[in-house]
């Protein structure tokens, strides 16, 4: 009896405990004349003023619309730990405002996004030094039928040992999927020759029939998407 009423007592530490599944991001574009700078000194703040469940990792956007970027991930938390967060200081602000953002265009962007166990083929925090992200944007009312479209690439994703980690935007614009394919091996996992291609997987799986559906939700329901590379930069992130 004794330890049945010890777990009772344990259940609402259970029932309110959150995952950590959320990831915040920016991306700031260095002035051109200032890169070296602006690397020693984003690197300079991270090491410093982010450590622990605040670390940074770095990348630079080589490809696509906001090539020569950085991008910079923090976390994954929870939604409880952003809460409770209480070591932005004044110091912090201070170096930030002074040091790093004068060696900006002023452009960027900041977002959360939350990490979708189920619909991906890789854990969250097993990651790549290279990736490419595709940014998938359903038109408006059908986010959820991108979702169930996506359980069923996880399945193609799964069977072919293909890492993708996907994610969903939260509070930061459109509705968005993010789907992270992380290259374990390096670029040439980009090859055709590395793995099958796309349809002949989805076909093996769904039959000609599946793909031909497949291919009529993502033309029917998806508003745009767009994809880019980037590269993991370790001398620029938290140590």
């Amino acid at each position: 009896m004794r330890k049945l009423f010890l777990c009772w007592l344990l259940l609402p530490l259970f029932g309110t405990s959150q995952s950590k599944t959320v990831v915040n991001t920016f991306r700031a574009f260095p002035k051109p004349e200032k890169v070296a700078e602006f690397e020693k000194a984003l690197t300079a703040h991270a090491q410093k003023f982010h450590t622990g469940d605040w670390k940074w990792r770095t990348y630079e956007v080589i490809s696509g619309p906001d090539a020569g970027a950085y991008h910079v991930t923090e976390g994954p938390n929870s939604w409880a730990q952003l809460d409770d967060r209480n070591d932005i200081s004044k110091e912090h602000t201070a170096d930030w405002n002074m040091n790093v953002s004068p060696l900006t265009t002023g452009q960027g962007s900041i977002g959360f996004a939350v990490y979708r166990e189920e619909l991906s083929s890789v854990p969250l925090a097993e990651f790549a030094d290279k990736m490419a992200i595709t940014h998938v944007f359903p038109k408006q009312g059908y986010g959820d039928t991108i979702a169930a479209l996506l359980k069923k690439v996880k399945v193609v994703w799964d069977k072919s040992k293909e890492p993708v980690a996907v994610y969903q935007a939260s509070g930061s614009g459109p509705v968005q999927y993010i789907l992270v394919f992380r290259y374990k091996t390096g670029w040439k996992e980009r090859d055709p020759a590395f793995r099958k291609p796309f349809m002949e997987r989805y076909k093996a799986e769904y039959n000609e029939s599946g793909y031909n559906d497949y291919m009529s939700v993502i033309q029917q329901y998806v508003e745009k998407s767009w994809t880019e590379l980037l590269k993991f930069r370790a001398d620029l992130s938290s140590k």
